[in-house]
């Protein structure tokens, strides 16, 4: 059985931290509000555009449209990034409904669905990072078993490929057990960063390691 060790917190620049992101980091946050939140996927989102990479965003309507109009205040042009696919943006529970079955996840329909999408942002060799709230909507529906599988096809389609992936929870839906809650999630992940406020320039991440 794999030990878990989750090293102390780290501080970082903000904005090095989501410019330095490796293609094998799998991140999460459990945040404690929505601006938290936002502002840490503004920095994924933003960073990754400035790189030239392609953002993939599977989200929820009212954090898409949020974030969008965070980043077309930072002067981002989105219409043309999301012609050119280097911009793509999903609604999370029409996603999930194209994969899963009986409140399962079946590995093969989520391979497919998410293939097809990253070979959209793929194109012309370019890197990608992608952002998953599909998982947190299962969580919040109490899908735990669920959940955690999700993760699990996740990981293992991010072992196939060579990008960086961001994974968010809502504080307030760990109701029950919350520290074995949090310790079940944030062990399915390589880097784990605070989600309670802080100064916007900094940022405090764990890194989880597996032995």
């Amino acid at each position: 059985m794999l030990d878990t060790k989750v090293e102390p917190w780290q501080r970082s620049n903000l904005q090095v931290f989501w410019s330095e992101l490796a293609p094998s980091d799998h991140i999460v946050q459990i945040y404690e509000n929505d601006k938290v939140f936002l502002d840490s996927l503004e920095g994924f989102a933003g960073s990754g555009i400035l790189a030239g990479e392609a953002v993939i965003l599977i989200a929820t309507k009212e954090h898409l449209r949020a974030i969008r109009e965070r980043l077309e205040n930072h002067g981002f042009d989105i219409a043309s990034l999301i012609a050119s696919d280097r911009f793509i943006g999903l609604e999370a529970t029409e996603t999930l409904s194209k994969f899963m079955v009986n409140n399962w996840p079946d590995e093969q329909l989520f391979f497919e669905t998410v293939k097809a999408v990253f070979e959209r942002a793929q194109r012309n060799s370019r890197k990608v990072r992608a952002f998953g709230e599909m998982v947190a909507l299962l969580w919040q529906a109490g899908l735990n078993d669920a959940t955690v599988q999700l993760e699990n096809l996740w990981n293992q389609f991010h072992r196939k490929g060579a990008f960086s992936l961001f994974c968010a929870y809502p504080k307030k839906g760990f109701i029950k057990d919350v520290s074995a809650s949090i310790h079940t999630i944030c062990c399915e992940h390589s880097k784990v960063i605070d989600g309670s406020p802080r100064p916007s320039t900094e940022i405090y991440y764990q890194t989880v390691n597996l032995s």
